[in-house]
């Protein structure tokens, strides 16, 4: 008989076990509380979700309603702290989570300082961060904003620096930039910080090309077809122009733009 009350036992808490799904939320704390719509078990009988975990503590909060607020002031957490949420349900229906992107970085960063010094360092100071994003560095040239660079945000704080060392300057007037890009996939910008730049300008040689094209000094450059597509772009002295095809191509350079054929 306790076999038997044993074996029924462990069939009725497989069956329990099976019978339950699971939504895993991940993130960092933004400050604000995840809601759910909790809709009744497909049986008819009682409300679907069946527990509520946060970072592996089953949460106080009340669960047996049609909607419900998973409170993170409870746990005293810091902005930027990580946070896993786990919603155990019912199999037979699903919980709706209503604001998940609560728990994605934010970009809410804003600049202090920044400047461009001499030697082509870029500095620069922030506050209000909440969300851990990677800055991107942009620098203008011929008549676009350019990627240069990424630095990882630290996320937290109201005092962050960060240092960048740009080796793509160019002669003449240099702007660049910063820019953040988070879940809502909306840039936010800094404004540009300018430097002028005492380098003489870059030349490039021939203009009729066989093998090579050469810079008089290093230099970003991209390589357009007739179609504008970029086939070949990079930082350096020297291009290798030998697997072009024969034609007129467009050259964007130090601070220019021009065209050359290959022979």
């Amino acid at each position: 008989m306790k076999k038997t009350l044993l074996l029924i036992q462990t069939f009725l808490s497989i069956v329990l076990i099976s019978s339950a799904g699971n939504i895993i939320l991940e993130g960092n704390y933004q400050g604000k509380n995840i809601y759910v719509q909790n809709p009744f078990a497909g049986s008819g009988v009682g409300f679907c979700v069946q527990k509520v975990e946060v970072n592996g503590q089953v949460t106080t909060d009340e669960i047996n309603s049609s909607a419900f607020e998973i409170d993170f002031t409870n746990y005293q957490f810091k902005i930027g702290d990580k946070i896993s949420v786990k919603i155990t349900h019912k199999d037979d229906c699903k919980p709706k989570v209503l604001n998940p992107e609560v728990l994605k970085p934010k970009s809410t960063y804003e600049v202090i300082s920044m400047k461009l010094e001499n030697d082509g360092t870029l500095k620069w100071n922030t506050k209000t961060e909440t969300g851990k994003l990677p800055f991107v560095i942009e620098q203008y040239r011929w008549n676009k904003w350019v990627k240069v660079g990424e630095v990882e945000g630290k996320g937290i704080g109201d005092n962050n620096d960060y240092i960048f060392k740009v080796s793509t300057l160019h002669s003449g007037e240099n702007q660049l930039r910063i820019k953040q890009v988070d879940y809502t996939s909306q840039p936010r910008y800094s404004k540009p910080v300018k430097y002028a730049s005492t380098m003489s300008e870059v030349t490039y040689a021939p203009v009729k090309v066989t093998t090579d094209i050469t810079f008089s000094a290093e230099t970003l450059y991209e390589i357009y077809d007739q179609f504008g597509n970029v086939v070949k772009k990079g930082f350096g002295k020297t291009v290798d122009c030998r697997n072009l095809a024969k034609g007129i191509y467009y050259l964007n350079y130090d601070n220019k733009t021009s065209e050359f054929i290959k022979k």
